[in-house]
């Protein structure tokens, strides 16, 4: 195990999915029970739940199937976040649902995450699911994937049927542009290769589930090192007389680092100029800070008066944003009613909303297969390339080039519910 000395890492939002019974539920809830994550009340709980299923001990499943359909079914059907840290790193745990009904609720879970844990039984090998997700993993541009063969108990342990699954789906991975996978043998029953080494697995050389979490390196940086982004929350303009001529614009940095001076460009407008102060509020005050990067809540002061309001992306000169009232994009459909491509949606990005319409669908991508095929409409849980028509411009990136700027979804303006997500591609 990692001692005292060992670095401490940022934060790691980890994604999981896996087949029906693949014990995926069962190895979150050994992470979170052997790293001593769980509460006294949390755990008396679950060992009540475990006595009425008729079981005995404590069923760790029921640590993270939270809603009481999936306690009755034994499934997993919505999205569970689960936090928890060790002294080297904190993580965020999306516990995804593997059934292709769900795929919506996969893509919620994945669409923030810097790694993916993929779930394979042992027994069974590679199926159907263990591809498509791995292929909306890749679509989600999620690059770096673990993947526990679990259940090793139930096959004696033997390398060989592990060995046959890494070669087939390492193949397969990389097929679809996964290059970084690691391969884990686990009994997350039993804690082999979990959190601690197994002693029934001598052959398996590598890091323990745990300790590879705790040590890997992903792109989760990236937003700290991309292009300056900074969507307008809400322009504020203090009623105080003293402070009359003062009008600072107020959001989070969603990536990029700003300092007082870096020349900015408000999107769509176009307008240049500079920053002049960044402002942070403390109990005692606003105060002025030398600096300030991606995940900060700030007020920007800028050096020339801007016609700018909620909605408006401030980037850096050097790298601007496209501006686009026309784009593709990778469409998740999320509602039973079906797309409609001539009816008007609200389209949410960052913090602007603008009507918009899909103009037309490209393709639907089959999730099992990966293959495109034509159509005309989209169901619940399809997954597509669409082109979008927005009716004002748009200040965007790419999805693989930022995730927040690159991403959005659209909303039913009569039912205010979410119909659909949506990655920016070209």
């Amino acid at each position: 195990m990692p001692d005292d000395r060992s670095p401490v890492r940022g934060m790691l939002r980890i994604a999981t999915a896996g087949s029906v019974d693949d014990g995926k539920s069962t190895l979150i809830g050994r992470l979170l029970y052997d790293s001593k994550s769980v509460f006294e009340d949390q755990l008396s709980a679950v060992e009540r739940s475990t006595r009425k299923r008729g079981g005995e001990g404590i069923d760790l499943s029921l640590l993270t199937d939270g809603l009481i359909a999936e306690r009755e079914q034994g499934i997993t059907i919505d999205v569970a976040y689960r936090y928890f840290a060790t002294a080297r790193r904190k993580f965020i745990i999306a516990d995804s649902p593997g059934h292709e009904q769900y795929t919506r609720n996969m893509v919620t879970g994945a669409s923030t995450a810097d790694l993916a844990i993929l779930l394979i039984d042992a027994r069974k090998g590679l199926l159907v699911q263990s591809r498509r997700h791995a292929l909306i993993a890749s679509l989600l541009g999620l690059q770096h994937v673990v993947v526990a063969v679990n259940k090793m108990d139930l096959v004696d342990y033997q390398e060989s049927v592990f060995r046959s699954i890494e070669q087939e789906f390492r193949t397969f991975l990389g097929h679809i542009g996964i290059t970084d996978a690691r391969f884990i043998p686990v009994s997350a029953l039993d804690g082999d290769n979990v959190v601690d080494p197994s002693g029934h697995m001598p052959w398996y050389t590598g890091l323990p589930l745990l300790e590879l979490l705790e040590t890997v390196d992903t792109d989760s940086s990236r937003a700290a090192g991309a292009p300056f982004r900074f969507p307008v929350q809400q322009c504020h303009r203090p009623r105080a007389q003293a402070q009359a001529d003062f009008r600072g614009y107020m959001g989070r940095i969603e990536s990029g680092t700003v300092r007082p001076g870096d020349a900015v460009v408000v999107q769509p407008s176009g307008l240049r100029t500079r920053v002049k102060d960044i402002l942070v509020w403390q109990t005692d005050g606003m105060h002025s800070l030398p600096s300030a990067m991606a995940g900060d809540s700030v007020t920007l002061v800028l050096a020339d008066e801007c016609d700018i309001s909620r909605g408006d992306m401030i980037a850096a000169q050097t790298a601007p944003t496209t501006n686009a009232r026309e784009f593709d994009a990778l469409l998740c459909w999320m509602d039973s009613e079906a797309l409609d491509p001539g009816r008007k949606y609200l389209l949410k990005h960052t913090t602007r909303n603008v009507p918009a319409r899909v103009h037309s669908i490209t393709s639907r991508i089959d999730v099992n297969s990966g293959n495109e095929v034509p159509t005309q409409s989209l169901g619940l849980n399809d997954m597509a390339r669409v082109r979008l028509q927005v009716q004002l411009p748009l200040a965007l990136d790419r999805y693989a080039d930022n995730r927040v700027t690159g991403s959005f979804i659209l909303i039913d303006e009569a039912s205010n519910h979410t119909v659909a997500a949506g990655m920016i591609g070209r």
